[in-house]
């Protein structure tokens, strides 16, 4: 059953909000590092996958789809904060409960793995090793600033921040939707190419939900008298 978020007159200030996930994700940080490979039944990892080294797909997928997720999930909390429309509420309340979930998954495979949550070229992997030159389109190239494709930029996000009412349900339902078009190329690829299971099924889920999300988005948008972004 999905949980339904508060209602708009009773949201949760965001420094609250903000500090509370902090305190969460400290906590399952150390889980992770006490729990060591008893989680990794918890997270999917079987005694049968092969330890991905720091440049394989398993590794940079968990990267930077936790990168393009935690954006995600800063767009979604202040859409909580700002928006009083129900259904947009609603939207962001899964949004960010499901890739907060996810970050987490995909952190502690990286623990497990013994690898830092960041380094390393952003999508380099979606171009190394035997899959080089295979799979891969012009919209998985990297952006200006080194964004990941849909990312919002600093200016939007503050463009976002500044806006109200309906103003603020239209961009932020255009920059959710180019966010989610974004990442479906890293999941796609690493549905395909990814080494262990549990990865592989992980990048096809996020694929199917985004690519879901994204035409009940446009729905919505179109409800609203808005339209879409450009596809990155």
């Amino acid at each position: 059953m999905t949980a339904t978020p508060p209602e708009a007159t009773t949201a949760t200030p965001a420094p609250a909000r903000r500090g509370l996930r902090g305190v969460l994700l400290a906590v399952i940080a150390v889980g992770l590092v006490v729990l060591g490979g008893g989680l990794a039944v918890v997270l999917g990892i079987g005694r049968e996958d092969a330890t991905p080294s720091a440049d394989s797909v398993d590794a940079g997928f968990s990267r930077d789809m936790a990168r393009h997720h935690l954006q995600g999930v800063e767009m979604a909390n202040l859409a909580l904060m700002r928006s009083t429309d129900p259904d947009v509420r609603r939207l962001a309340f899964d949004i960010a409960e499901t890739q907060n979930n996810q970050v987490g998954r995909m952190h502690g495979w990286l623990s497990l793995w013994g690898l830092p949550p960041t380094g390393g070229e952003p999508m380099a992997w979606m171009s190394s090793g035997e899959h080089a030159g295979h799979d891969m389109h012009a919209g998985h190239d990297m952006h200006a600033g080194g964004l990941m494709p849909g990312m919002a930029t600093e200016e939007e996000l503050a463009e976002l921040r500044g806006l109200t009412g309906t103003e603020f349900d239209v961009q932020f339902l255009r920059l959710m939707i180019r966010h989610h078009q974004g990442g479906f190329g890293m999941a796609d690829y690493a549905a395909d190419h990814a080494a262990v299971h549990a990865v592989r099924t992980l990048a096809r889920t996020i694929a199917e939900t985004q690519t879901a999300e994204v035409t009940t988005m446009e729905r919505m948008l179109t409800d609203r008298g808005g339209t879409p972004l450009p596809p990155p």
